[in-house]
């Protein structure tokens, strides 16, 4: 059980510090059963319950600052995902968020980034579901890196720009 004031990582939640553990007051028949109360990181006014006992989403404890650097150094070692069918992509991509797995978030970023590259180049754009991924994967990574690092947000993609030395 996680603790008042942690943060965890939540499925496509994302990062969110543990306000509050107990019942809902809202929920009359379950009075027993007790709720995580989620804050998203860097968000005001938006509130998550997740009950105690669920093993649905996957949560865990943000990563470390060592393992946020090291995973950092590691981005570029990392390999992009395997498609090797085109009606199994987003379902593959589905997938890769769900583990709320660093490496796995870096590999769905690596692997749009270089579609998108490749659509340039034949002239078309990257599709819908293709950049609504890849905005998730960054949202969701890049906040766990910014709560490790105890930098902002939108200062994570500077800062990993910064540590593998590229403009």
């Amino acid at each position: 059980m996680f603790k008042v004031g942690e943060y965890v990582v939540y499925g496509h939640n994302g990062v969110c510090r543990i306000a509050k553990i107990g019942p809902l007051e809202t929920v009359a028949k379950d009075k027993d059963r007790l709720y995580y109360t989620l804050i998203p990181f860097g968000e005001t006014g938006s509130t998550v319950f997740a009950p105690v006992d669920s093993q649905k989403i996957p949560m865990r404890k943000i990563i470390s600052k060592e393992e946020a650097l090291l995973l950092i150094e590691e981005m570029k070692e990392i390999a992009v995902l395997g498609i090797t069918e085109e009606r199994k992509r987003e379902e593959t991509y589905k997938n890769a968020l769900k583990t709320c797995d660093c490496k796995k978030l870096v590999s769905l970023i690596k692997t749009i980034y270089r579609r998108k590259q490749e659509r340039e180049a034949q002239g078309k754009h990257l599709t819908a579901a293709d950049s609504r991924y890849f905005r998730t994967a960054e949202h969701v990574l890049y906040d766990e890196l910014a709560a490790a690092l105890e930098i902002e947000s939108g200062k994570v993609k500077d800062f990993i720009s910064e540590k593998l030395g590229e403009e």
